[in-house]
């Protein structure tokens, strides 16, 4: 998902702004693709709370490492990578806490659905919830690198390519792993005979 940068410079200009000094120009990056990095983070480590935190960081790691910037490079692209980044490190940091389940965690994440539609009836809004429950469920139990790959393709809009940029492999190795996922997916998702 491109974000429309409106009147005001572009990410690369804001970048350099912020390399030469200037770190005024982390303000209007961070109003531009805060919305973005936490959808993305929310459905990698599927915790609310989580996501708000991490996204902040994803913004502290932007300043303490503008100087790794490329211009010309795509800022969406470099700031997934740091996001996906550091959505690993703490599932990671989660798995090796024994004190807490990943999977009661993910529980406490709250709700990503939008509210329910007006006139909707009570049995329609459960079935809906129920979907979206067992959707964000099977999401949540696909392997990392698979789960990182669908949400920034499916969620976020992500070309194949820049994908590959923000997670360290091929063009290819994302094809595959949007396969794989959605695989997964259909499999986990299948309605019991």
């Amino acid at each position: 998902m491109e974000v429309d940068p409106g009147a005001g410079p572009s990410d690369e200009k804001l970048m350099c702004r912020l390399q030469g000094g200037e770190a005024a120009a982390l303000a209007p990056l961070m109003r531009r693709w805060e919305g973005p990095v936490k959808r993305f983070v929310f459905r990698v480590v599927g915790n609310t709370a989580e996501a708000e935190d991490l996204a902040q960081e994803v913004f502290v790691r932007v300043f303490t490492k503008r100087a790794t910037y490329r211009p010309g490079a795509k800022f969406s692209t470099w700031c997934f990578s740091i996001a996906a980044n550091q959505a690993k490190n703490r599932l990671r940091w989660w798995r090796r806490r024994p004190a807490l389940s990943l999977e009661a965690w993910i529980g406490t994440g709250g709700d990503a659905t939008d509210e329910s539609p007006a006139g909707a009836s009570a049995s329609h809004e459960a079935a809906r919830r129920e979907r979206i429950g067992a959707v964000q469920k099977a999401v949540a139990a696909l392997p990392l690198d698979l789960r990182a790959t669908l949400v920034l393709f499916e969620y976020e809009g992500q070309s194949m390519a820049d994908i590959a940029a923000a997670l360290g492999c091929t063009p290819k190795a994302v094809e595959n792993r949007l396969y794989r996922a959605r695989q997964r997916l259909k499999l986990a998702l299948a309605p019991a005979d």
